[in-house]
C-alpha cells in the first residue's frame, strides 16, 4: 500500500520576510529565476521548474535574448556544473566532494532552488544525526495516544521530496553515522521508504533526486559503504584555479552579504582581498606565488569560504570603528585567526611566513606592519 504525504505549512519559509537575514536562494534569487521561466522553452524534466540548459545558466550566469543578467552562482568549470545538472535528470543521485570552502553547500542549494523552487529539504549532517532524519519519525502524543497511524508519522525531508517529486538536501554525509547513512540505499536504488509499523510505503514520484554534500578531508571519519557510493554520482568541486578567479568569487560573496548587513561598500577593497587571497593561497599551497620559496603551511584549510568571513569582518571593522575605507590593520586580525589554530605551530609557520615574505614584498610594509602588530 502506497501512503500520500501532505504538504507541510506550519511556518512561512524565512525568506518570505525581507527581514531574513539570510534569505533562501529561491527567494533572495527569485527575480533571475522568474525570468529564466519566463525564456525558457528548451524541454524540462517532470517537475522541472527550469530545463537543465536553464539551470546551468542560472549557476553560471549570463545574459537573456531579453537583456536580463543572470549574476554567476558559482565561478568555476562549465562541465562539472553541467555534469552535476545532468546527473539531477537521471535517477541517480548527485554527490559534490571537495575540500572545506568549495561551495559545495552553495551549490547545492542553488541547485535544488533552481530544479525544484524549493531548496529547504534539508538533512544537515552531523554524528547526532538520527536515522528518523532521513525517514520519518513519530509524534509521540499520538503515538501514544492512539498508536501508529498516519496522522502520528511525521515525514521527513527527503520522504516529502520523495512524495512531491522535489530534490532533498542531505549536507555533510560522511559526518552521519554509517548505519544512518545506509537508510539511504533502498530510497535510492528502489525510490522507495518502507513504513513497516503501517504496512505502507512511499514512492517516489518523477522529479523526486537527492543531493549529497562531503567534505573529502573527512575520509575516515564515516565512509560511504561501497553500496551506497554507487547510488551516486560523485562530482569534484575544485579550489579557484587562479588568484584571478578566487579574488572575484571572495568580491561577489562579499558585496552580498555587505548588502545584506547593510554594510557601505567599501572603496579599493579589492586591493585588500587580492592580499588576503594571495596570503591564503600561499600558505594553502606551500610556496610563494612566484615559486621561488618554499613554504610550510599551517594546520588549517585557508579556504575562499574563510576568505570571505576574513574580508566582510574587515569591512565591517571598516565601516563601524574606521573610515570606511578597507586597510590592512582591518583583515590583519581576521587573517591571524585563520591561519593560527595550532597555537605551537602555526604561530611559528604564520612568524615565519611574516619575516621571510611580507616584510620583503614590494608595497605591502603596512600590511606587514598591522600583522605584526596583533601577532605581538
Amino acid at each position: 500500500m502506497t501512503v500520500s504525504v501532505e504538504p507541510m505549512s506550519v511556518v512561512p519559509k524565512q525568506g518570505e520576510s525581507d527581514e531574513a537575514l539570510r534569505p533562501h536562494a529561491e527567494d533572495a534569487f527569485a527575480g533571475e529565476l522568474a525570468a529564466l521561466a519566463a525564456q525558457d522553452e528548451r524541454p524540462r524534466p517532470a517537475r522541472w521548474k527550469l530545463s537543465p540548459w536553464a539551470v546551468a545558466t542560472y549557476l553560471l550566469g549570463g545574459t537573456l535574448p531579453d537583456g536580463t543578467v543572470i549574476t554567476p552562482k558559482y565561478v568555476g568549470p562549465r562541465r562539472l556544473v553541467e555534469v552535476a545538472v545532468t546527473t539531477l535528470a537521471t535517477d541517480r543521485a548527485l554527490l559534490l566532494l571537495g575540500v572545506p570552502g568549495t561551495a559545495k553547500t552553495w551549490v547545492s542549494e542553488h541547485l535544488a532552488a533552481a530544479v525544484s523552487g524549493d531548496s529547504t529539504l534539508l538533512v544537515q549532517g552531523t554524528a547526532g544525526t538520527p536515522e528518523e532524519a532521513i525517514r520519518y519519525g513519530w509524534n509521540y502524543a499520538q503515538l501514544l495516544a492512539n498508536g501508529p497511524s498516519r496522522q502520528a508519522l511525521v515525514a521527513s525531508p527527503v520522504m516529502r521530496a520523495m512524495a512531491e517529486g522535489m530534490t532533498a538536501r542531505v549536507e555533510e554525509l560522511t559526518r552521519i553515522p554509517a548505519d544512518v547513512q545506509d537508510s539511504l540505499i533502498t530510497i535510492l536504488s528502489e525510490k522507495t521508504l518502507p513504513i513497516p509499523e503501517l504496512g505502507q510505503e512511499v514512492q517516489a514520484v518523477r522529479g523526486f533526486n537527492l543531493i549529497a554534500t562531503a567534505n573529502d578531508r573527512d575520509r575516515g571519519v564515516n565512509d560511504l559503504s561501497s553500496a551506497l557510493r554507487r547510488r551516486f554520482n560523485t562530482v569534484v568541486l575544485p579550489l579557484p584555479e587562479s588568484v584571478e578567479a578566487e579574488v572575484d568569487i571572495v568580491s561577489r560573496r562579499v558585496d552580498q552579504i555587505g548588502r545584506s548587513l547593510d554594510l557601505p561598500a567599501a572603496p579599493d577593497g579589492v586591493a585588500e582581498i587580492r592580499r588576503v587571497v594571495t596570503v591564503f593561497r600561499e600558505l594553502r599551497d606551500g610556496m610563494t606565488s612566484d615559486g621561488r620559496t618554499k613554504l610550510k603551511s599551517p594546520s588549517g584549510t585557508l579556504s575562499t569560504a574563510e576568505a570571505i568571513s576574513v574580508v566582510t569582518n574587515g569591512l565591517a571593522l571598516a565601516a563601524h570603528f574606521g573610515d570606511g575605507v578597507l586597510r590592512a590593520g582591518d583583515v590583519a586580525a581576521g587573517i591571524l585567526g585563520a591561519v593560527v589554530r595550532d597555537p605551537a605551530a602555526d604561530r611559528v609557520i604564520w612568524q615565519e611566513y611574516l619575516e621571510a615574505v611580507v616584510r620583503e614584498r614590494d608595497g605591502w610594509k603596512d600590511f606587514y606592519r598591522a600583522c605584526r602588530e596583533v601577532s605581538a
